[in-house]
């Protein structure tokens, strides 16, 4: 019975966003950041859909509504930063020279770390994208032969580690000021951790997603050139 109720589309819409609000309200009841939205709505829907015997492919179907306005979304970040534009243009070259930075940290400390561990080259291909948005970076991976599928579940891990925890390391490392925080955020956890930076304040959020694009625009450019020194 209840596989053949969420084998309507529309009840399945229904159902993960409803899912995703009730783990809204339960991190804001809570106060637990660790309680993550997403870090609970994605088991819950995969069980769900697990003991429904529900296909994955009838699932991004039913929810096709919900990628396509991941678009509409990101492109609402503008209103955020015109909002911001003045604070943002004033430290636009510390911003710009953050992303740079930890564009090429981000890329080498994964070469290091996948040689220190032993992992194969194509391992450390894949994870070098693993702080960029999806799309960019399963481009990037695809384009120097990394498995697509290891870096888009890189990325979340990584979006999902910096929504739950970029707040706290920031206070733990006495980084105080928006501009740096935002950089920060979005420049290691992309869209989630943006959403969260969103929470923090209108500068962090405007802040987090303007680093969204430029980190993108910066490892597409610096992957090719480091893999080529190394």
């Amino acid at each position: 019975m209840m596989r053949e109720l969420l084998m309507n589309q529309p009840l399945m819409l229904a159902l993960t966003i409803g899912v995703y609000i009730l783990a809204v309200r339960i991190r804001t009841r809570s106060g637990i950041m660790l309680l993550n939205p997403m870090l609970i709505s994605m088991p819950v829907i995969i069980t769900i859909l697990w003991i429904c015997r529900i296909p994955a492919q009838h699932y991004l179907q039913s929810t096709s509504m919900l990628s396509f306005m991941l678009g509409p979304c990101v492109v609402a970040l503008g209103l955020t930063l015109y909002e911001q534009r003045l604070t943002i243009r004033q430290y636009l070259v510390p911003i710009l020279s953050a992303v740079l930075v930890g564009s090429v940290v981000g890329v080498l400390s994964v070469v290091a770390l996948c040689r220190w561990l032993g992992l194969d080259q194509m391992m450390g291909l894949s994870l070098e994208p693993k702080s960029v948005t999806v799309p960019i970076a399963m481009e990037i991976s695809k384009g120097i032969g990394g498995n697509t599928s290891i870096t888009a579940i890189s990325v979340a891990l990584c979006g999902l580690f910096g929504g739950i925890f970029g707040p706290a390391i920031m206070k733990i490392l006495h980084v105080k000021n928006p501009i740096a925080v935002g950089a920060a955020i979005g420049s290691a956890s992309h869209g989630i951790g943006t959403a969260r930076a969103m929470e923090l304040g209108a500068i962090e959020g405007a802040v987090s997603g303007l680093c969204i694009a430029l980190m993108g625009v910066a490892t597409s450019v610096m992957v090719p050139i480091i893999n080529a020194l190394l």
